[in-house]
């Protein structure tokens, strides 16, 4: 079977090693940012577990320590302005791969399920202007200053 070289196993460790602190960051950026938007006026809706407005807040405040790095919202004016606010964003890396120290978002109307009817899209949850984002390690001053400047862009 498989096996990791010295050098990747050694690797791997010393990132173990601080997972927990980086995981910490994600999860407090991740919720600071989800307060952040979900009252904001360009903002349709705000999913993220450790908001009381979730469906499921009471469940994962027993499940969770945190609410966890990604958090997930929908930008008002459907699947052009979900585009336009991808490509408004200058510090988030683009794709489809959640999941780094960086901030990374996505646009799944537009890329990963683009291809699938919009109907369809909309009766499992993936709206036009939704906009999945992995809350990286940057300071939350930035990440939330990239957002407004996109969502002022993308109008």
């Amino acid at each position: 079977g498989p096996s990791l070289s010295p050098f990747n196993a050694w690797v791997l460790s010393k990132s173990l090693e601080t997972l927990h602190v980086r995981m910490d960051r994600h999860c407090s950026n991740a919720f600071t940012l989800a307060q952040e938007l979900e009252h904001h006026p360009e903002i349709e809706s705000v999913n993220y577990p450790f908001l009381d407005s979730h469906p499921q807040y009471e469940l994962a405040q027993k499940q969770m320590k945190h609410g966890g790095g990604v958090v997930t919202f929908v930008v008002k004016g459907g699947i052009e302005r979900g585009r336009k606010f991808l490509d408004s964003l200058e510090m988030f890396s683009h794709t489809a791969n959640l999941g780094d120290a960086r901030t990374i978002a996505t646009h799944p109307a537009s890329t990963t399920h683009s291809k699938i009817d919009p109907e369809v899209r909309k009766a499992v949850g993936i709206y036009d202007g939704m906009v999945r984002v992995s809350v990286g390690l940057e300071h939350i001053n930035d990440i939330v200053a990239d957002i407004e400047q996109a969502l002022a862009k993308s109008k």
